[in-house]
């Protein structure tokens, strides 16, 4: 039990201050690319390595990887540091220590890509779970139509459009005039249009899912500003600061879903833990405790969910305004 400890304790340390820069060599070098003699692993002049040797073979495959940002070593100890100590590495990151750590939009659209990837098919089951017809059946399942009220409702497409069309639970009735292409639904064609634009929308989130998640950072990166730039461990927290955590905090929850969805495609577990993952990063980070975390994260939530509730209320408002008094 003491050594469990122990070993806790020995975690704990590491987790706070892992890094530690190599010492210099003593060794006198002479750049092969501008002949600058110097001392140290690095020139001081170009930034070539002191360690650059013939080309070969290796030397071609970790250029490809760097192309990828693979072969970084950064890379590797920044995909280390956030899945074992991730709010201590943004904050060593926010603090000046950005040579050690892979930049974190590179990274964001690196892992953003290998999620697709894993959803796609690159997975221990070789299992696809990317499919838009889910998002249109979805969408589908919000609007009914059918004969009369008593028939089965069918998915609502313009093949199947035949006589009403069921819109807030009441039928309304349309017909198509034989030598005209357009609808006539009693001036509720303008329903027909949020169907179809809604659909728009859906389809190009999935087909543009890295700037959609951007999108969505900067959204609630906003309220959630409000509620963590006051903390103790960075007093003077700056909104280009949180946003750049924000965009660590998504590195991290994505590469848990990567691992999750690789090994199991279909668990809904892995997308919990990735959340769990990401209170433990802003624990880290901004020093609170998990409870008080979790509700300045839920509070946030709650703002942006409230901010576009309204919004959905003024569109339907208007909408119906709209469809009763000028249509």
């Amino acid at each position: 039990m003491e050594q469990l400890k122990e070993k806790y304790e020995q975690f704990k340390a590491w987790q706070i201050k892992p890094h530690e820069v190599g010492q210099l060599t003593a060794d006198k070098h002479e750049c092969a690319t501008c002949h600058t003699e110097y001392h140290g692993n690095y020139c001081p002049r170009c930034g070539q390595k002191s360690t650059v040797g013939r080309y070969s073979f290796k030397t071609a495959f970790l250029t490809f990887l760097d192309v990828w940002g693979l072969g970084n070593r950064g890379m590797f100890r920044t995909i280390r540091d956030l899945l074992f100590r991730p709010g201590y590495m943004i904050r060593d990151y926010l603090s000046g220590m950005q040579m050690a750590y892979f930049p974190p939009f590179k990274m964001f659209f690196l892992v953003i890509t290998l999620y697709v990837l894993v959803n796609s098919g690159f997975n221990i089951r070789l299992q696809n779970n990317i499919n838009k017809e889910d998002v249109v059946n979805g969408l589908n399942e919000s609007f009914k139509i059918g004969n009369d009220e008593n028939t089965d409702t069918k998915a609502f497409t313009e093949s199947t459009i035949n006589d009403t069309i069921s819109f807030n639970g009441k039928p309304i009735a349309i017909s198509k005039d034989k030598n005209s292409k357009k609808l006539n639904i009693n001036h509720k064609e303008f329903d027909l249009q949020v169907y179809e634009y809604t659909k728009i929308l859906l389809n190009w989130v999935k087909d543009h899912q890295t700037v959609s998640e951007l999108l969505l950072i900067a959204v609630l990166s906003l309220p959630m500003y409000r509620f963590f730039r006051h903390n103790k461990m960075i007093p003077d927290l700056r909104y280009s600061e949180f946003f750049v955590s924000m965009v660590y905090v998504t590195n991290l929850m994505t590469i848990i879903q990567i691992i999750g969805k690789f090994f199991l495609p279909e668990n809904g577990s892995v997308d919990f833990w990735a959340y769990v993952y990401s209170i433990i990063a802003l624990k880290q980070l901004y020093g609170y405790s998990f409870k008080r975390t979790l509700f300045k994260v839920i509070g946030a939530f709650l703002v942006v969910s409230s901010v576009a509730i309204a919004i959905i209320a003024i569109i339907g408002v208007l909408s119906y305004l709209y469809i009763e008094y000028i249509l």
